[in-house]
């Protein structure tokens, strides 16, 4: 890491936005606020702000018995739950033994060599309660503290080796107490009641508040301090039916009591899959840095099973189609809201169905998953394939690891790292030019509609941006080169500096010359490459 901080250093002495202060206590439980710190942008920022490239560590703390079966044998009927297996014979031996053997050593340096760059690791709210036991109080795991008490050393110990191999962390809440979805992999096998019983949902911010504080106070204690937490997502794939605004309420709840434990904790939420509903709900609440999650899967409903795997790739390719024409509307309303659209669950699968008389499903396979990488990188600050490995070999259309083996799933995702990616005089004198264009359309377009301008701010704008993409394409530890996948957050920030030190007359000027400048830029270290 000391290399990483001697290059931010380099790029950022002269950096003037403030970092945040510690504004008061969080509770008798804590001193003070926990927010990031430090110049932007700084190592944090570089993991937070990143495109993210990645996958879900699942069946790791939040058991599916069709990814991982042998925790399962022991487990009381139905046995297709965490509560199913924490009532069964030697559970606490099963759960520790699988939490230790499931994700290792070598997956870390198998992921970071391959250029994922960051986990969505799904969690229950019990697997918190060995730093918090009153998250189990009136739960159905209320009798089971002495089961899931250690799952908080190796949910720790998870973001503390991701660390050590360049790979940021997102948790993802994927069992609230009463169960937000009808799944078994939110936490039981019974009925959801989370939407029907107001206490489960105040609870739940509770629960999250104490896993914001813990975790949060775990990373900046560790020795080295840990940068690479990028966010929080509230709930996963939340089922609210008629409880829509109940959720969103809840929503709001949520956002302002994780905001005064760490104001600048990025927050995902779950679209519930009424996409542009929540894009709007985001604008609206005015937070900063929300990111919305939508899951994409092309392989249960009937019309999926009726298209051919031709016809599901070449509809994500085509921009008048209905899917990417909603990405991209969506991606430009969070952008100027300070928000962003990932892609929280994909995958390589296809229903039989749509492979019916293929003879190469494997390049089938290939061209559907390419598809969806070049709509994600289009229009996305990321994306988590779903998932990273099952227990059986041999699934390439769930298993990154063995669509990745199979040649499904390709490998060039990714740019490798160079000397390309290095500001020099070529670059500055390919910036200029493409600067001093792109100024010359925006006056003339802006002539014909007389008023008060300062182009100088578009100008500006356009400067930074376009050095702020090389900054961080050579800021990279790593093999592979980054990119800023997060401009809406990003953006919102070189704002907040511009209008601090120019003031804020024709702010939409820089904000314009910003965005150009950026694309601009990071096109021009893709072509360096």
């Amino acid at each position: 890491m000391r290399k990483f901080i001697s290059k931010v250093k380099q790029h950022l002495e002269d950096s003037s936005e403030p970092h945040s202060q510690d504004v008061g206590p969080v509770g008798a439980a804590a001193s003070q606020t926990l927010g990031d710190s430090g110049p932007f942008p700084n190592e944090l920022h570089w993991y937070r702000y990143r495109k993210q490239r990645g996958v879900n560590l699942g069946s790791w703390f939040v058991l599916e018995r069709w990814i991982c079966d042998s925790p399962f044998h022991d487990a009381v009927a139905p046995a297709q739950s965490d509560l199913d297996v924490a009532k069964g014979s030697h559970a606490k031996e099963v759960l520790e033994r699988h939490w230790d053997t499931w994700i290792v050593e070598d997956d870390w340096a198998w992921l970071a060599e391959r250029g994922i760059n960051t986990v969505r690791i799904p969690i229950g709210y019990y697997h918190i309660c060995g730093v918090d036991p009153s998250v189990l109080e009136g739960t159905d795991f209320a009798d089971l503290h002495g089961v899931f008490a250690g799952a908080w050393t190796r949910i720790t110990n998870a973001l503390a080796t991701a660390h050590r191999y360049g790979i940021g962390v997102l948790f993802d809440l994927h069992a609230a107490p009463g169960k937000q979805n009808a799944d078994a992999h939110s936490g039981t096998s019974s009925e959801p009641s989370f939407f029907k019983n107001p206490r489960n949902m105040a609870h739940t911010i509770q629960i999250l508040s104490a896993f914001a504080t813990h975790l949060t106070r775990f990373a900046r204690s560790h020795d080295p301090p840990l940068p690479n937490l990028v966010g929080i997502e509230l709930l996963n794939e939340p089922a609210p039916g008629s409880a829509n605004e109940a959720l969103k309420k809840w929503y709001r709840d949520a956002f302002r009591a994780l905001r005064a434990i760490d104001p600048d904790l990025p927050l995902y939420i779950s679209d519930s899959w009424q996409t542009d509903d929540y894009a709007g709900f985001v604008k609206a609440a005015d937070t900063p840095f929300v990111v919305l999650d939508h899951h994409l899967y092309r392989c249960f409903t009937s019309g999926d099973i009726a298209t051919p795997a031709a016809e599901h790739a070449r509809r994500l390719r085509d921009s008048n189609d209905g899917t990417p024409q909603m990405f991209a509307r969506v991606a430009g309303e969070l952008e100027g809201a300070g928000g962003a659209l990932v892609i929280g669950e994909w995958s390589a699968a296809l229903h039989p169905g749509s492979l019916h008389g293929i003879a190469d499903e494997r390049q089938a396979k290939r061209e559907y998953v390419e598809a969806q990488l070049q709509l994600f990188d289009r229009h996305c600050a990321g994306w988590f394939f779903w998932t990273y490995k099952k227990e059986t070999g041999g699934d390439t259309g769930w298993s990154f690891r063995d669509a990745v083996d199979a040649s499904v799933f390709p490998l060039n995702f990714k740019r490798r790292a160079g000397a390309s990616a290095t500001r020099d005089a070529a670059s500055e004198a390919r910036r200029d030019q493409a600067r001093d264009k792109a100024l010359g359309e925006h006056s003339g377009y802006w002539q014909q509609y007389p008023g008060h301008y300062e182009h100088w701010r578009f100008a500006e704008g356009f400067t930074k941006g376009w050095d702020d993409a090389y900054m961080f394409a050579s800021l990279g530890q790593g093999a592979f080169m980054e990119e800023i996948g997060f401009v809406g957050p990003w953006k919102q920030r070189r704002v907040r500096e511009h209008i601090r030190e120019k003031g804020d007359s024709n702010v939409w000027e820089f904000e314009h010359g910003f965005s150009q400048g950026l694309t601009a830029g990071t096109a021009d270290v893709a072509g360096a490459t």
